[in-house]
């Protein structure tokens, strides 16, 4: 496995640009790596692919030096190459896009690239240097940004091609970008993408970790997969595919397709009318939302991520307030006053899986049963009396959950943050799905969650609908609205631009909607 026979790339008298030779690390009785080879050649986009926990980051960030492997060791260019620390990966020409960016917001681009990589003591030297730098690399691979831009007023996408720019900056042969299209849009993502096969054939070589199948067919040369800490498969990309992949991921036959049957919705749920939402800054973000959703349907929300979606979200479950009419069974809710917030949400059986997990759905530094309890504190199974919670009962009550919902490792007593994001997710749907609501708000379900995680969460939002609940899905996946929602509605600058089946339209059109063309354009 692995090298000259492998990746089709490389000649067979050069050495790999990268090789690891027997990697093991373990965390405590964790093992997280398990003997790991692999052999990436130079000038390719070799792709690791394999479920959340599977030991991917970790691999990687024993390459850029941010933990140290128990055994083994890394060959750079056809050198053994000891990497104790980040700036001997940088020495070695390793540069690491992460998912969550490190840049400081209230700097310039410039500011940021040169951040940790000036140039003696003169600070104006180096940013004539790097502004030098930039546009040559700016011209070169597609990265064009604005130097002089603060970081906090680019798009996601610009502020990924700063993280790039940053890497070669210090010149980087070698690029490893950890799930980079969590937080892009369908044209960010092609953009991306261009961009990384334009530095492959400029001569760098991309390690592109991901869990999307898509991007990997379509994106790199060759693909190693990983599963519970161990190597266990590296094929050309040309010579295997979507399913193929899935099952050496999760060791057994995945369904890439939701299977349901077709809605048949019910009574009117929800009923959303003329609503409209301010942020502190007074910006108007809804503009006069209307929509309803009816027992035993889903209704998907699409549009590029800022458009509103969120604090559609937000009012509905309690975390905003707004102005408008909202109905619930044809109650109306109360939007501004004591009974506007998430616990009387709750209480009026509406559930919420918020689009980020970390910030609004768990308290990263609890365990996971307290976690599970958190919104539903009061209910009458975890009350041990007047004033004492029974936390034998929410812990017995997590240990179910966790294993109906498949959560890994089954520990109710281990923190929230020591979960990967695809268990983390299966936390909060679980605690929310549980509770058997009228109306489940699910934001971006299965962000940076793998593929058995995926098939999993999405079985429980379809078996949610088919027992009578309405549900709103708002997801920047457009596979994944095309496949889950009963109707589309496409939002674009806090307004609903219009309204589609999805056996009627096709994501070209909604395309257009999301890009703000109106319904009969599209």
């Amino acid at each position: 496995m692995g090298g000259a026979d492998i990746s089709g790339r490389q000649s067979s008298a050069a050495p790999f640009a990268i090789e690891l030779r027997g990697i093991s690390k373990a965390f405590g009785p964790v093992q997280a790596n398990k003997d790991i080879s692999i052999q990436v050649a130079k000038g390719s986009i070799h792709g690791i692919i394999g479920e959340n926990g599977a030991g991917k980051s970790t691999l990687m960030s024993i390459l850029y030096g941010f933990y140290k492997a128990d055994a083994g060791e890394i060959v750079i260019d056809g050198k053994v190459t000891p990497i104790p620390d980040s700036q001997s990966a940088i020495r070695a020409g390793i540069g690491m896009v992460f998912q969550h960016f490190k840049l400081v917001q209230n700097f310039t681009v410039l500011e940021n690239v040169i951040l940790g990589a000036e140039e003696g003591g003169i600070l104006a030297r180096s940013l004539a240097r790097a502004r030098k730098v930039l546009a040559d690399l700016a011209r070169e691979y597609e990265l064009d940004v604005d130097p002089d831009a603060l970081i906090e007023d680019l798009s996601v996408g610009h502020q990924q091609r700063v993280e790039i720019l940053k890497a070669l900056y210090r010149q980087a042969d070698i690029l490893i970008l950890d799930e980079p299209t969590g937080v892009l849009t369908p044209a960010e993502a092609d953009h991306l993408f261009r961009i990384l096969k334009g530095l492959r054939d400029q001569g760098k070589t991309i390690i592109l970790i991901t869990h999307k199948l898509r991007e990997i067919m379509e994106t790199t040369d060759t693909v190693s997969v990983m599963r519970r800490g161990t190597m266990v498969a590296t094929v050309r990309t040309a010579e295997t595919s979507p399913e193929e992949l899935a099952e050496l991921m999760v060791g057994r036959k995945v369904l890439l397709q939701v299977e349901k049957a077709p809605a048949t919705p019910g009574k009117t749920v929800l009923e959303v009318e003329n609503l409209r939402v301010r942020d502190t800054q007074g910006v108007e973000r809804l503009k006069g939302i209307n929509l309803t959703i009816r027992a035993g349907e889903i209704l998907g929300i699409a549009g590029v991520a800022g458009n509103g979606q969120s604090e559609l979200l937000e009012v509905l479950g309690g975390i905003a307030r707004g102005i408008g009419t909202i109905r619930l069974n044809g109650r109306e809710l109360d939007l501004t006053g004591r009974h506007s917030d998430g616990q009387s949400r709750r209480a009026d059986g509406i559930a919420h899986v918020p689009e980020d997990r970390q910030v609004l759905g768990l308290i990263m530094d609890f365990t996971a049963w307290e976690n599970v309890a958190f919104g539903y504190h009061h209910a009458p199974e975890y009350q041990k009396s007047a004033l004492l919670m029974d936390n034998d009962a929410i812990r017995a009550d997590c240990e179910k959950k966790m294993a109906t919902f498949d959560v890994r490792p089954p520990i109710p007593t281990l923190a929230a943050k020591n979960f990967s994001g695809g268990n983390q997710q299966k936390i909060v749907v679980a605690r929310e799905i549980e509770r058997n609501p009228d109306l489940l708000l699910v934001g971006q379900p299965t962000r940076g969650v793998d593929i058995g995680a995926i098939e999993f969460i999405h079985k429980q939002i379809v078996a949610l609908r088919d027992a009578g609940k309405a549900v709103l899905l708002v997801s920047v996946e457009l596979d994944e609205i095309m496949s889950l929602a009963d109707r589309i509605a496409v939002m674009f600058d806090g307004r609903i631009m219009g309204e589609r089946l999805p056996d009627q339209t096709n994501e070209r059109e909604l395309g257009l909607l999301m890009a703000g063309v109106s319904g009969e354009a599209a």
